[in-house]
């Protein structure tokens, strides 16, 4: 499938003539102006025509379905992976500037108005903004290529408190069971997660006898993360009780304890599909004003999946979503990558020999590459994920795959500079 762009650079029907591609090409009548997807934009005053155009899209967490289709014809097929490295990158981050500031500045005045969480409303996560941020490129994508008369949005909502249930195999709320949740009387989670464990320590056992001890005995209890906040967070399902005796010997690597992995498994992906439904709608309204924004339901998805016997995959369900059955379908599909566009960390965590902490800052360009180039390295199109001052680079496909390890500048041929999205077949 070729793209088209007016004179004026507004999309119009695509064509998978390829000959008269080529002869427009050739004649100087259109030029190319995408790679991926393959887009040409004509040079002199052409007929234009549309018809109407549907973009179906299976909102997620992890992976987003695409597909553009008419009544005949898949125009454009895709599967877009949002972001999922934000709270990684967030926590790494918290924790050098606590280091820099300890050891720079022992102490600071305390700021209590700075957060942005009261500043604005309507604030979101970065975590989250980055995803919603995420489908609204990979829908603007679309837009630029297609004349697109109706995005269909699927978007879920799950029942967490049910969904927890679920899992921890306890009666299913109900009624006023909502309004009472696991922590309802309890002051905060950590007075929540040491009356749970019976104030008793899961490694060694200890609790207190006596009433009174009680009060002596919880300060010396410690609420310990069984996956690193980074990854697992502060959910109850995540924390044990410890003596500090036992957690300091579990920190030094002397003990272990009995709990390795978390009881319940997280909800964060379910967590965003709560938060992202109405924000998402309201931004793509905003944003495509001309184009008319529908909301899809996952049962009707799944009524007219099994119906049509199409298997289970995002992009097959964005092409139901699209509610076009009948279109043929397109032979291949894009793969859609966003990538992070700046590092603003500055040191490593480790220090080098000597005591002196090494700039992380390596020039943008080496020998005219840069991270995320797309080059042509033994006949195959890849990525360039790693570098070397030297001028060798480790190139891989976008799933992964590596087509080498360490080849040289000279052997590999520019394709297309990285922008924010990498996108491959």
């Amino acid at each position: 499938m070729v793209y088209i762009l007016s004179k004026n650079g507004k999309p119009i029907m695509p064509t998978e003539n390829h000959a008269k591609v080529r002869l427009l090409l050739k004649c100087g009548k259109a030029k190319v102006v995408k790679r991926t997807p393959f887009t040409i934009q004509f040079l002199s005053t052409s007929k234009t025509y549309k018809q109407d155009i549907t973009l179906g899209i299976d909102a997620g967490s992890k992976h987003v379905g695409m597909s553009a289709t008419t009544e005949r014809k898949e125009l454009f097929s895709a599967e877009l992976r949002p972001r999922n490295d934000v709270v990684e990158l967030l926590s790494t981050r918290r924790e050098l500037r606590h280091s820099r500031r300890n050891r720079k500045t022992r102490y600071r005045q305390a700021k209590f108005n700075n957060r942005v969480k009261s500043k604005h409303k309507g604030w979101l996560a970065p975590s989250v903004e980055v995803k919603i941020w995420n489908h609204i490129q990979g829908i603007n994508l679309v837009n630029k290529i297609l004349p697109l008369t109706t995005i269909r949005v699927e978007t879920a909502e799950f029942d967490l408190q049910r969904l927890k249930a679920m899992e921890e195999g306890k009666p299913l709320p109900v009624g006023k069971d909502y309004q009472l949740g696991e922590q309802y009387n309890h002051y905060n989670t950590r007075q929540y997660v040491l009356h749970r464990d019976g104030y008793r320590c899961a490694c060694c056992g200890n609790k207190p006898t006596k009433k009174k001890e009680v009060k002596f005995y919880v300060d010396k209890l410690n609420v310990h993360h069984i996956e690193s906040r980074k990854i697992g967070g502060n959910s109850p399902s995540n924390l044990i009780t410890l003596c500090e005796s036992c957690h300091k010997l579990y920190h030094a690597g002397k003990i272990e304890i009995p709990v390795k992995k978390r009881k319940v498994k997280s909800m964060r992906d379910a967590t965003f599909m709560g938060i992202m439904r109405k924000t998402l709608m309201e931004r793509l309204r905003n944003m495509f004003p001309n184009i008319e924004i529908k909301e899809a339901m996952g049962y009707i998805t799944k009524y007219w999946r099994e119906r049509k016997n199409i298997e289970k995959s995002h992009i097959n369900d964005a092409f139901i979503i699209a509610n076009n059955f009948d279109a043929k379908r397109l032979d291949k599909s894009l793969l859609i990558i966003p990538k992070r566009q700046h590092n603003r960390q500055i040191h490593k965590c480790t220090i080098n020999k000597g005591g002196k902490r090494k700039l992380n800052q390596t020039p943008k360009y080496v020998f005219g590459y840069k991270l995320f180039d797309k080059v042509l390295c033994l006949g195959q199109e890849g990525f360039i994920f790693g570098r070397r001052s030297i001028g060798y680079f480790d190139i891989r496909k976008l799933n992964g795959e590596s087509i080498h390890a360490g080849i040289s500048y000279k052997k590999i041929k520019l394709l297309e500079h990285s922008n924010s999205m990498l996108i491959s077949y």
